[in-house]
């Protein structure tokens, strides 16, 4: 959390690649896409409402590239989010601190970008809404993090009037199921440097599987595990700059490419009135 009147505005990068993926539960490849690499460039800018709650803008640029066959990909901006997270409590009692945080997040497409194009398009082209709930302990700079969150999508329209599913509907609109995410953290975190280890469980709550052969639709039942880790650095010759890098590895899926996430950020926290306190950063 960032204080009342701060800024921590940046940039982010992130390179996925995927030449495996589950048709279903059967993990196969397909040579007509060979590797699938979806990059992303965002921007946001986090600001310091009160001392406990901050409000995070963010949207990214998006590039998709089949590396096999005859598909092109897309490129272009994908959504817009909004998200607002509060720091409900705290209880602290020596060297030990537990917090819970509750955060709520809205987010719009701002292209007309083709969502019917799975796996190379840029997004579900949905409206999401997510609420998450967050537990975090500290133990000396020892940390365990849990948190798990629902999200609601609305319906999408195709540019075609019938679609197949497990039947046939003449329609152009498309149900998407609604989202469950669990997010796992644990590692070391001081003034300077966190490291953490990470597992996240997400899950879709309906849906329908790829058939054989077949195309994905926005619709399949989307499931994934995966399992990563984060290192974060805060510069003492600079005091505000920090650099994020990590690696995150899909283990196991249902209807998702076997994905490999490298990510990166650079952000910059500044406050806006003269007279501001020295940001304590291992404070949650």
């Amino acid at each position: 959390m960032i204080p009342k009147n701060y800024i921590c505005a940046g940039v982010s990068y992130s390179t996925s690649n995927w030449t495996n993926y589950w048709e279903g539960t059967f993990k196969r490849d397909n040579g007509n896409i060979g590797t699938l690499n979806t990059q992303a460039i965002g921007i946001g800018a986090t600001y310091g409402i009160t001392n406990n709650v901050i409000a995070t803008l963010s949207v990214p640029y998006v590039t998709t590239h089949a590396s096999a066959g005859t598909l092109h990909g897309e490129k272009g901006i994908q959504d817009l989010s909004l998200n607002v997270k509060w720091k409900a409590y705290q209880f602290k009692s020596g060297s030990n601190k537990l917090t819970f945080f509750a955060s709520v997040t809205g987010s719009i497409p701002v292209n007309n970008y083709e969502a019917d194009f799975v796996p190379l398009a840029l997004g579900s082209h949905s409206k999401n809404f997510t609420g998450r709930l967050v537990v975090d302990y500290l133990h000396g700079k020892v940390f365990f993090t849990g948190s798990g969150a629902y999200t609601t999508r609305s319906n999408i329209t195709i540019d075609r009037n019938s679609y197949y599913t497990t039947h046939l509907i003449y329609s152009d609109q498309v149900e998407l199921p609604n989202m469950s995410d669990y997010n796992f953290r644990a590692g070391y975190r001081s003034k300077y440097f966190i490291a953490e280890a990470v597992g996240d469980i997400s899950t879709s709550l309906g849906g329908f599987d790829i058939r054989k052969n077949d195309m994905p639709f926005p619709s399949n039942r989307m499931n994934m595990t995966s399992v990563g880790i984060n290192l974060r650095f805060r510069l003492k010759s600079f005091y505000g700059l920090e650099l994020t890098a990590g690696d995150q590895y899909v283990t196991n899926g249902r209807n998702v490419g076997q994905s490999n996430i490298i990510h990166s950020s650079l952000t910059y926290i500044f406050g806006l009135s003269k007279k501001q306190p020295q940001v304590n950063y291992n404070k949650n």
